[in-house]
């Protein structure tokens, strides 16, 4: 508890004992004539005092400042109204039960604000730099780009950079959600805001702490408060209109009857206090706000950033979703997908292969000597030689092998086998003899499928795919995935213009999100309703162009993000009928005269509670 919250426990404890004292003491039996009349008012009005200070200079300051009405000026003409009409009990007990709901909601704001502040406390304290012989611990914005910094066991990853020397298992969770341990070794990139969990690490630092990867997200969950979503700009405008409009409602309703109809003046007074206190707009001016917080917040603690409430509320509203096909449902690696082999066995092929392309550092070479995965001899490689635009020609153990395109089997006369399956096809032939061909494709990833499907039950009624692949290619990865429509062999421009059709196609409030790597996507994510960025943790590129970034490489992430979204307005609409309805209906029953003024507080500050406590379902 703060010390703020510690001082009015103290006040409303003091408060409410002299309260208890004034109402249930025998004052008339202890005292004689008018002391046993004064005693108690003077007991009632010591814990107005003390209860109601706060309340009474917040008003007095804040009508100096010009801001009028506001809950503290209405608590404040409420409770004075009540001692003018010499209702000394309703004027504390209604302060009392003020206090102690401010109490409370303050309470639940804070703990809401302590949750997001440890789930995003990824700011290390200290660098261990190598500066000569010596180790010096500084403050990680001292350190610069290039200098070699220690990790130990145990500590948070200070700096962004990459591994020089040393193994170990990074904790992640609060960069990408993902509560796997992550292996980590040398020449890996290695990211601020990690927990190194085992292993001494050197690591030398790519960039100034103000460009690593934590300094970004704590910048962006800082910030994101800045951006407000419709609602909450319609509940600020609402609440600017709406006071000023149910304080003059409460003056007339004051003053007309007993003026024009002779009705008794403490009769109306006394509805148009409990009017007053009814209309405190501060169940919506906090507590919409405080969802959208905990939305953004329940978010951060699944790797998924978003740059501000407004970016959530579209995405509730998104019902079209492109995707861009390369390192966004694919791997974006080449990877041996199929070995066909003829006249030899699938490891033979693929050793042959793989022996041939031996000395290429080309991304095809090095796909194929990963499904190797054994280590090659060089000695038994003779003679090796590159044929531009073909593929290469080598000779092992003895034997001529070639490895390559169809241009490369005609060039030597050699019959190869065309092959059913999409991808790059690596034609191998030994001595003259076609050996069979090898399948190298973009892998989907393993949950693409399930995020595609978790999407269409979310409600999304539309999943495109843009791709500058071929369309070959582009439509077996549509039709494994069930998208609804592929665009293929795209230029960046093309991808933009395809977009744009898109939007133009949505109806009424519909939103349309593009999903792409933040890489080579920029122009498509900043132009879209929603820009979201996969994959993104060390990616500048993709934090500055994407409006939500999934620092995890999942699309099942996707779905997450839209199921917070979905939540977090859910839980919007909630408070903000409720709050509307309990309002207009007590405000009803006090111009009647059948409210009192307890409940005009609870439809104040009880409405408030609940509703904040509503919000705050949205951190889980």
């Amino acid at each position: 508890m703060s010390k703020s919250q510690k001082r009015r426990l103290r006040m409303i404890i003091i408060s409410a004992v002299l309260f208890v004292l004034a109402l249930v003491f025998p004052f008339d039996k202890v005292f004689s004539g008018k002391a046993a009349e004064i005693i108690p008012v003077i007991i009632y009005l010591a814990a107005y005092l003390i209860i109601a200070r706060d309340v009474l200079l917040k008003a007095a300051r804040n009508i100096k400042n010009g801001q009028v009405f506001d809950e503290n000026f209405l608590m404040a003409i409420a409770s004075l109204g009540a001692i003018a009409l010499q209702d000394y009990k309703e004027a504390v007990a209604v302060m009392l039960f003020y206090q102690v709901g401010e109490l409370f909601e303050d309470y639940a704001v804070g703990k809401s604000r302590e949750s997001i502040s440890a789930m995003m406390d990824l700011r290390p304290d200290i660098a261990n730099v190598i500066r000569g012989e010596d180790v010096e611990e500084v403050d990680p914005e001292e350190v610069e780009a290039g200098e070699i910094i220690l990790i130990k066991p145990g500590e948070r990853v200070p700096l962004d950079g990459i591994v020089i020397e040393g193994e170990s298992r990074l904790d992640t969770v609060a960069l990408t959600g993902e509560s796997v341990p992550q292996s980590i070794g040398p020449d890996q990139d290695i990211y601020s805001g990690a927990v190194n969990l085992n292993g001494l690490l050197k690591v030398r630092v790519t960039k100034p702490y103000g460009e690593s990867t934590v300094a970004r997200i704590l910048e962006l969950v800082e910030n994101a408060s800045d951006k407000k979503s419709r609602s909450e700009n319609f509940i600020t405008k609402f609440a600017a209109v709406y006071t000023p409009v149910v304080v003059i409602c409460a003056v007339l309703l004051a003053i007309v009857p007993p003026l024009v109809f002779k009705q008794p003046w403490s009769v109306w007074i006394n509805r148009a206090l409990i009017f007053l206190v009814v209309s405190c707009p501060c169940a919506l001016v906090i507590s919409v706000p405080l969802s959208f917080f905990g939305g953004i917040g329940g978010a951060s603690r699944k790797g998924i950033l978003v740059k501000g409430s407004n970016y959530l509320e579209a995405l509730a509203n998104v019902k079209t979703i492109v995707f861009d096909k390369t390192g966004t449902l694919t791997n974006g690696t080449f990877t041996v997908t199929a070995v066909h082999p003829d006249l030899i066995s699938e490891a033979e092929l693929l050793e042959y292969a793989a022996f041939a392309e031996a000395f290429s550092s080309h991304p095809i070479a090095q796909s194929i000597k990963n499904a190797y995965a054994k280590e090659i001899d060089l000695s038994r490689i003779t003679a090796n030689e590159e044929i531009s635009g073909h593929g290469v020609a080598s000779t092992v153990d003895g034997k001529h092998v070639l490895a390559g395109n169809t241009k490369l089997m005609e060039s030597r006369a050699i019959h190869s086998h065309e092959c059913h399956m999409h991808g790059t096809i690596i034609h191998v032939a030994v001595d003259s003899l076609y050996a069979g061909h090898i399948v190298i494709s973009d892998t989907i990833k393993p949950d693409s499928a399930e995020a595609i499907s978790g999407l269409k039950a979310n409600g999304i009624r539309r999943t495109v795919m843009l791709t500058g692949d071929k369309q070959a290619v582009a439509s077996e990865v549509a039709e494994q995935l069930r998208l609804d429509e592929c665009y293929a062999e795209l230029l960046p421009q093309n991808k933009v213009e395809i977009v744009e059709k898109l939007i133009s196609e949505c109806s009424g409030n519909e939103k349309l999100a593009f999903v792409g790597d933040g890489i080579n996507d920029a122009p498509v994510l900043t132009r879209a309703d929603v820009g979201i960025a996969m994959g993104a943790m060390g990616s500048d590129a993709a934090i500055e162009a994407a409006d939500i970034v999934l620092m995890n490489d999942k699309p099942s992430d996707i779905v997450k993000a839209l199921a917070i979204a979905n939540k977090t307005l859910r839980i919007v609409r909630e408070n903000i009928i409720f709050a509307i309805g309990v309002k207009l209906l007590v405000l009803a029953l006090a111009a009647l005269g059948q409210a009192s003024m307890w409940m005009a507080v609870f439809a104040d500050v009880g409405v408030a509670f609940l509703a904040i406590l509503n919000a705050m379902r949205c951190l889980r």
